[in-house]
């Protein structure tokens, strides 16, 4: 395992001090997670970067890859209805093939569960993440922005068959597997499926029925399902694929926005000028996702951000595909964008697919720094 250098503790300090100004609970959490529930959250394509352990005769677990899942599950149980927790600790993520990268990594971050204006807060998370990824030392940081609610409301405002408008906005964390879907509808072809006559068989039964049959096909098989996925959530989403064979496909002209759409990389200000012309031109409304946008860009500004340091993608996704509206991560032009100095964003639904009672008007957002890449050493290497 490849572990980052330490530190130097004047940097560390300068580095966690805008955390500790938040007013935020201190915590810690496990260092073993559960594997299942991380891989059902997160995707299957997660694993190639886990550390996976098992003791004998127990289930799969891994090492924290990062603090958003352990803490917010922490939140949950405690059985608060807000809260707002800042952490410090060791996190573990297998090297890409071939990158020299720190296996065994620092992190710094908060992670809040608040009412309140969900505008105010991306700033207010974002700017905290710029803040202490600047007091490391660094000149040469830009913060990259993104939402995935943009695109959610961008592919609502097409009037999709609701399975279709599911599938592609699922697919916006695998960006291969979209680009694919889009290319796929541009030249009239119809998407490859697998497990259609299973899913349309299941279709005609109850959810119930399904399950049992789904079960006793596993049973005379001999295998079990990975992932994580419970036999009625695998019965739901067939019976999802099901809608989709049968429903309207995306049409060429459909998928020429959405691309278009997805291409969009520029100056905020810029990029949220050409969303706002496709939008027109699709026909869609996106006015009250486009002004809380400026709002965010005002505040962004106020707070110290830099306005020529700012871009905004909106293809830009992260590896945790639990994320479901704003995005950022801080960059060093030094390192490059594939090794951010910081990065967080909002995560709504988290809690509700942690299942439990879930309070509609709390929402969450959070963001972490990684102090060896934010500490503006000459001598940096592996990051």
């Amino acid at each position: 395992m490849l572990l980052e250098p330490s530190v130097p503790a004047y940097a560390l300090g300068a580095i966690r001090a805008p955390f500790l100004s938040m007013g935020a609970v201190q915590i810690d959490a496990p260092v073993i997670q559960p594997l299942n529930l991380l891989l059902d959250l997160a995707g299957e394509a997660m694993r190639a970067r886990l550390f996976i352990v098992q003791g004998e005769g127990g289930a799969e677990a891994c090492l924290r890859p990062d603090f958003t899942l352990p803490v917010a599950l922490q939140h949950q149980q405690s059985g608060a209805r807000t809260g707002r927790y800042v952490y410090e600790g060791k996190a573990f993520r297998v090297s890409p093939k071939g990158a020299q990268r720190a296996e065994e990594f620092l992190q710094i971050g908060m992670e809040a569960f608040e009412t309140g204006n969900p505008t105010a807060a991306d700033i207010e998370i974002a700017a905290l993440a710029w803040q202490a990824s600047l007091a490391g030392g660094r000149s040469d940081l830009s913060m990259r922005l993104g939402d995935v609610s943009l695109f959610s409301a961008f592919i609502g405002a097409l009037a999709l068959a609701e399975p279709l408008a599911a599938r592609l906005n699922r697919a916006f964390a695998r960006p291969r597997t979209l680009k694919a879907e889009l290319a796929r509808a541009q030249l009239g072809e119809a998407a490859p499926r697998s497990g259609d006559r299973l899913a349309g068989v299941l279709a005609g039964l109850g959810e119930a029925e399904a399950a049992m049959v789904l079960q006793e096909l596993w049973d005379l098989a001999g295998i079990q399902p990975v992932g994580g996925r419970s036999t009625a959530e695998i019965v739901h989403r067939l019976s999802e694929r099901a809608e989709l064979a049968s429903a309207p496909r995306l049409t060429a002209a459909q998928a020429d926005l959405i691309g278009r759409f997805l291409a969009i990389d520029d100056t905020p200000q810029k990029a949220l000028d050409a969303v706002a012309s496709l939008a027109r031109e699709g026909g869609a409304g996106l006015d009250q996702a486009l002004q809380a946008w400026q709002d965010r860009l005002s505040g962004l500004i106020a707070a110290g951000v830099p306005q020529d340091r700012m871009s905004l993608s909106t293809a830009f996704g992260r590896a945790f595909g639990y994320y479901d509206g704003v995005l950022f991560e801080v960059t060093s032009d030094a390192l490059g964008a594939e090794r951010p100095v910081a990065g967080g964003g909002r995560y709504d639904a988290l809690l509700a697919r942690l299942g439990g009672s879930v309070d509609p008007d709390v929402g969450a957002a959070g963001c972490m720094v990684r102090p060896w890449r934010a500490f503006n050493n000459p001598e940096q290497g592996m990051a």
